[in-house]
This record gives C-alpha cells, structure tokens and sequence, in this order.
C-alpha cells in the first residue's frame, strides 16, 4: 500500500504544533494563541483522516479544502507568534516551513481534485 504523504506529514505536524503550544504555556505563560494554533494546527490531519473515508467526491474535496483553510490559519497564528516575540525567528521558520508545505500539498490536492470533475 502507498504512503499517503499527506496524512504523515499532517500529523507530525500536529505533534510539532501540540509541542510548541506546551512550550508556549510553560516557558512563555502565552494560553490564548497557543489554543489557536493547536486547534487548527491539528485539525489539518484530523479533516485529512475524515477526507479518507469521504462519501463523495464533492466531500472529499469539502474535507481537503477545510483542511487547506486550517493550513492557512495555522499559519497565520505562526506569523503572529514571531511577530510577537513568542517564537524566535529559528522557531519561526522551522515550523512555518512545514505549515507551507502543507499548504502546497493541500492546494495541489484540491486543485488536482477539482479538475477530476470537470467534464469537458
């Protein structure tokens, strides 16, 4: 059976991002923003695990695209950490590389996904 990359990569994602929250709580005291990123740092793999067992297509796509929208907003809350001060640039760009990466994958799921569909 092939690997499915994306489903790997988004959860050792989301155990570097369960990390970094622990981290930010206890070294850094920061609660709010931390909850943030672990929320929808994790919920990329979780909407890949539910687009495995889509009941459709159009499903499929629905899952990978929330999963897609969590990548970006994982992101965000990375960007705002750094910008912040909570995460050094080195943390920064460690992380935010995988978010990116995710993204790319995600997008290039979705729109390979999306062009299946298409009659012409």
């Amino acid at each position: 059976m092939k690997e499915n990359v994306v489903k790997v990569k988004s959860f050792a994602f989301a155990v570097r991002v369960v990390k970094l929250a622990r981290f930010l709580q206890t070294e850094k005291r920061e609660f709010v923003i931390s909850k943030q990123v672990v929320r929808s740092g994790t919920a990329i793999g979780a909407m890949v695990r539910e687009a495995e067992h889509a009941e459709s297509k159009a499903d499929f796509i629905h899952k990978m695209s929330i999963a897609l929208k969590e990548a970006n907003e994982t992101l965000y809350w990375l960007e705002l950490l750094q910008a912040s001060e909570y995460l050094d640039r080195t943390g920064y760009e460690s992380i935010a590389a995988d978010s990116e990466e995710l993204l790319r994958l995600l997008v290039a799921i979705v729109k390979t996904s999306k062009g299946a569909n298409r009659v012409d």
